[in-house]
């Protein structure tokens, strides 16, 4: 080695040196923020192969097929170009190539250049689905373009280090093609342009090629950690531990413990370090806030922008506790030393006076009424209907007010912001439907639900904060045990009614105990079942098909109460465990093993939530269509009428993506003889929210489109005869939104079990003659 050689040796020891120690500071800098937060056991939460392989194929990318094609080729090709790059600096350093055997380094030499180009391609077309196409969901700016550049240059430094290297070894003859068909293009032209084999200017280019790729490469190993880019390093943890519990199981709170000094999370470092490490998980990929029904029509809330903020602010506070700067190399100079000093001073913050100008509101008449009418919840209507294109979900204006409100402030100090109010709005909180598509749809495995479901357990329990409607909902369930209102001791008022309008006599619990009497099944009829009107209908069919299959089930009567799910998903943990407790003891005392109820709600409380509480592991909790599917499989239920209806099925939120039941109801409506099924184009996994979850049945949309008008226009998209459902919340919602929409009446919508016992029973439907 001469002289130069150990120049250069020497300096890309400096500059490596100088980069790797960055590197590392970083990661310490934010694992110390990650740290102030609440500690939490880690454990592995699924089996390594199940997370590997996730991992691996990019499964939940590859439901955008493009993006997740680009995406493959972005993270397989940079990873393989670490070779490339190994290669270069050997033979910069110490002129000896990674691989001393041919045609082995051949074949290698030929995928790296045929690689680099790939991964080029894929960043013009990616550049041109960011800012070409505009995908709504992606963020644009200068910000989110530097990674084509840092990608882009690194490919391009790569071609020309090669291109260089053949010019000045001679080896730029077609005869030494074989194994650089890019290179050799490229070496060709820069000899058309005066560049000769084996001169001057052919080793400055190389020196220069090759120098620009290590600080390129260098650049983006210290960028990438204080980016989302970050999330190459910690998505792959974050989905190795993701929480064990089951799927849309919201976190126990022990009330009863003394030294708990505030409930819910009230400032970011309330949140435990698995929820932090969400936030620095995030891509900023905006598939969450594409399927969000908040953001699709029109509401604040955005579920990436929502991890961004808290992102952003908790790195701002744990910089400012710590003393030490997020950023580097800039806090080298701008806070010494070693980036020690006052980060007190600026912060960002929620400005929402910078996106009035962007509401976009919906013209409705007064708050619905929550008292007792002739559909259970009077709904109020849209005086002025709307052309057509009102009901398309469009992400497009919370996008714009979020990236408008989200604003840096100099003279804000992160240590005496107010996380609900001055990063999270109450607005954005209670527009959430919990309806976890945006978990559904996470590559990395964030959780969104929970963290807004914590900080309105703050505001409910420590605060006593919500808007009016739902403070009615809540009291209302306190007092009577359901949210109209209506007293107590009419709950089993629909026990009469029945037998009036069925011929048959359901039986309590209480009745069949005093008879000795041995019960199969208890069946849970809910609020909406005990007070509805509409959602009578479906149970009392429920009851119909329950009978002619022989079923020995009973119900609880005024023993019954409310499952406590609104109470919850408000946020008001201690009514949800007052309820749930009674309704444990009750259903102990009658030594109850199998629970069938129509609604998903209590389904999915029953089912993964009261255990929390006590709740006996070896009772057995059905969803209705569960139940009846088991039926017809079992000969006990006959689909014999035909019914010559065209159905399109929507997707309950809480049984589909919280307890993945998606086929039951299917397999029911495909039973039946003359019915055509037509799915939605958003159906399954990603079938849009109702909007009745997270407490939403109970209170009024202030702003944007109504969640349910814009889910009833995607189900008129297929031309049904009918929208079926199998929860009576999405059966109000949804009904709502065919009268508003549907002018003459001709679209009807049915639970699965009121088509099935259509089909069954022949029972005579009022709304369609048979």
């Amino acid at each position: 080695m001469g002289t130069g050689d150990y120049v250069r040796l020497f300096f890309t020891l400096c500059v490596a040196g100088l980069s790797i120690w960055m590197f590392v500071e970083i990661l310490k800098r934010r694992i110390q923020y990650i740290a102030l937060a609440t500690p939490v056991t880690w454990s592995k939460s699924e089996p390594s192969s199940k997370v590997t392989f996730e991992i691996i194929t990019h499964s939940k990318l590859l439901r955008d097929i493009r993006s997740g094609l680009l995406h493959i080729i972005y993270f397989y090709g940079f990873l393989s170009l670490q070779l490339g790059a190994l290669d270069l600096m050997l033979k910069g350093l110490f002129g000896v190539p990674l691989i001393p055997w041919m045609p082995l380094y051949g074949y290698f030499s030929w995928s790296q250049e045929w690689i680099v180009v790939i991964v080029l391609v894929a960043i013009i077309l990616g550049a041109f689905r960011r800012y070409g196409e505009r995908l709504p969901r992606l963020k644009r700016g200068a910000k989110p373009s530097l990674v084509y550049w840092f990608i882009g240059l690194l490919m391009l430094s790569v071609l020309f280090s090669l291109s260089f290297e053949r010019l000045l070894h001679n080896e730029a003859s077609a005869s030494s093609a074989t194994y650089a068909p890019i290179s050799h293009v490229v070496a060709t032209g820069l000899q058309s342009l005066g560049v000769d084999q084996g001169s001057g200017i052919a080793e400055i280019g190389f020196e220069i090629s090759w120098w620009l790729h290590l600080l390129i490469l260098l650049s983006f190993l210290i960028y990438v950690p204080q980016s989302k880019h970050f999330h190459l390093l910690v998505a792959p943890i974050n989905l190795w531990y993701r929480r064990s519990v089951p799927t849309g199981q919201l976190s126990h709170i022990d009330l009863e413990n003394e030294e708990a000094e505030s409930f819910g999370v009230g400032h970011i470092h309330a949140f435990n370090q698995k929820q932090m490490l969400d936030l620095y998980a995030c891509v900023e990929c905006g598939r969450c806030t594409s399927v969000c029904p908040a953001t699709s029509t029109g509401k604040i809330l955005s579920p990436m922008h929502m991890i961004i903020k808290l992102r952003d602010h908790a790195t701002e506070k744990g910089a400012a506790i710590t003393s030490k700067s997020p950023w580097l190399p800039q806090g080298l100079w701008k806070q010494p030393p070693w980036g020690m000093g006052d980060l007190t001073k600026g912060a960002h913050v929620m400005n929402m006076m910078c996106s009035t100008g962007d509401q976009q509101q919906l013209q409705v008449s007064e708050s619905r009424q929550l008292h007792k009418s002739d559909s259970g919840v009077n709904h109020s209507q849209v005086t002025t209907m709307p052309n057509d294109t009102k009901w398309k979900t469009d992400i497009s204006t919370t996008m714009n007010k979020q990236s408008k409100a989200w604003q840096y402030e100099e003279s804000r100090n992160p240590l005496q912001l107010e996380l609900i109010g001055d990063v999270m709005t109450e607005e954005e909180l209670w527009s959430c439907t919990t309806c976890r598509n945006c978990e559904e749809q996470c590559p990395v495995g964030n959780e969104h639900v929970d963290k807004i479901i914590d900080m309105r357990r703050h505001l409910v329990l420590m605060e006593g904060s919500m808007p009016a409607d739902a403070q009615r909902a809540l009291q209302n369930i306190e007092r009577q045990s359901n949210p109209w209102g209506i007293s107590r001791s009419e709950r089993a008022d629909w026990l009469n009614d029945c037998q009036k309008k069925t011929g048959i006599t359901v039986e309590t619990m209480k009745e069949r105990q005093a008879s000795a009497t041995k019960t199969d099944i208890l069946l849970w009829v809910g609020s909406m079942g005990s007070y509805d009107n509409r959602s009578r209908k479906l149970l009392y069919d429920l009851i119909r098909l329950l009978t002619h299959a022989n079923i020995n089930f009973a119900v609880l009567g005024l023993e019954e109460k409310s499952s406590g799910d609104t109470a919850r998903r408000i946020g008001n943990e201690m009514l949800y465990q007052e309820l749930a407790q009674q309704n444990i003891e009750t259903i102990h005392r009658y030594h109850i093993e199998r629970i069938v109820t129509p609604c998903p709600h209590t389904f999915h409380t029953f089912k993964k939530e009261y255990p929390q509480l006590g709740l006996a592991p070896h009772i057995e909790v059905f969803h209705h269509t569960e139940l009846l599917d088991e039926l017809i499989l079992q000969g006990r239920l006959k689909p014999n009428y035909r019914l010559d209806e065209t159905i399109t099925l929507h997707d309950s939120c809480y049984l589909g993506r919280y307890n993945g039941l998606y086929d039951a109801p299917r397999r029911i409506l495909q039973a039946i003889p003359g019915v055509i099924l037509k799915e939605m184009e958003r159906s399954r996994e990603n079938a849009m929210c109702c909007g009745a979850g997270g407490g939403l049945m109970w209170m009024e949309e202030h702003s944007g489109t109504r969640v349910n008008y814009a889910r009833t226009a995607q189900a008129l998209q297929v031309q049904p005869t009918m929208i079926s459902s199998a929860c009576p919340y999405c059966l109000t919602m949804l009904e709502d939104g065919v009268k508003a929409l549907v002018e003459d009446g001709s679209i009807v919508t049915k639970d699965v079990a009121e088509v099935l016992a259509t089909s069954v029973l022949g029972v005579i439907d009022s709304e369609r003659t048979m």
